[in-house]
């Protein structure tokens, strides 16, 4: 689990869906906006309609945070991540795996070398 300070509050993650730049990938995008600290905080947003329940949420929620982790002290932004409505999130190995690999493909591929 990702220490609270890496974590947005929600005044924050408004801030940045509503200044930040988004980054697409199939099912989730991520919309970034720099800060003045010295480490990355990262936030997570799932629809209730993308879950069947609330175990579901919080196990998408802390996988997110988990992939995060090695991205803290790359560079110094804000990201939030949103999970589009049309996804419909289970837990299933084969959908865990496929959003694990968004996830890093946004911060990989399009994040950090656009920055």
């Amino acid at each position: 689990m990702l220490a609270k300070k890496y974590r947005l509050k929600e005044r924050e993650v408004k801030k940045v869906l509503h200044k930040g730049k988004p980054f697409f990938s199939y099912s989730i995008v991520f919309n970034v906006f720099p800060n003045k600290l010295w480490y990355s905080r990262f936030a997570i947003v799932i629809g209730g309609k993308s879950v069947p329940t609330n175990v579901v949420r919080n196990s998408y929620r802390r996988l997110f945070y988990d992939v995060s982790q090695p991205y803290i002290h790359k560079h110094y932004w804000d990201v939030v991540c949103v999970v589009k409505k049309q996804t419909k999130l289970t837990w299933l190995p084969e959908n865990l795996d496929k959003i694990q690999n968004e996830i890093r493909y946004l911060f990989d591929k399009k994040l950090w070398k656009n920055t």
